[in-house]
């Protein structure tokens, strides 16, 4: 409220205790929330689900987000007892970022990759249903956003993927502009160590 004092108005870790809505292992991270009108939209990382907190403080299940199938490379993993190659394992979505569109709907965009390439931005309509993949081909995304002019911004914390990151020690983020014909662009790549969020000023 605007006199500063802290108000609990929704448990999403409770609510994914009790409705588990991808099925998996009982896990909240609700790490991205974005407000429309009548309702807050929570993407909840750990549990790979898009939480609805309505005008009443109930909490409702938007979308879940399924897992990737990833085969393990021929030359496999890069840290010892993991699968051998050619194994198919599952990765989880992890849902880290939401925003509402242009037209609307909610967009979402997910870390999902232990290599490169592997990551979505997911389209969700506002009231809920199966996601739809609007975009592919990203790595490890931590962030996104729309431009004034309906363009994306995607921010990657691990451009080089999460095993590189938390193996290899390589930190190095990226931040690509995609345009409405689907052209993207690495905006800022140098400078960028493991970046965490992304915000969007008056001027664009």
């Amino acid at each position: 409220p605007a006199s500063g004092n802290w108000l609990n108005i929704a448990d999403i870790s409770a609510f994914e205790g009790l409705a588990n809505p991808d099925g998996g292992l009982v896990d909240s991270n609700p790490y991205s929330v974005t407000a429309i009108p009548g309702m807050r939209i929570v993407a909840d990382a750990g549990g790979n689900s898009l939480l609805k907190v309505s005008s009443h403080n109930e909490i409702s299940t938007l979308a879940v987000f399924p897992p990737h199938m990833f085969e393990v490379p021929p030359e496999g993993l890069p840290f010892p007892g993991g699968p051998p190659p050619g194994t198919i394992i599952p990765i989880d979505a992890v849902p880290t970022s939401v925003v509402q569109g242009p037209d609307g709907a909610l967009y979402v965009g997910e870390l999902a990759s232990i290599t490169t390439g592997e990551a979505n931005v997911w389209r969700v309509p506002a009231d809920g249903g199966t996601p739809e993949v609007f975009a592919t081909g990203f790595t490890a995304i931590i962030d996104i956003a729309f431009m004034p002019d309906g363009s994306l911004l995607v921010l990657e914390i691990f451009k080089n993927g999460l095993l590189a990151g938390e193996i290899a020690g390589d930190m190095t983020g990226a931040l690509i502009h995609v345009m409405a014909d689907g052209t993207r662009m690495e905006m800022v790549s140098d400078g960028l160590v493991a970046p965490g969020g992304l915000a969007l000023g008056a001027d664009g």
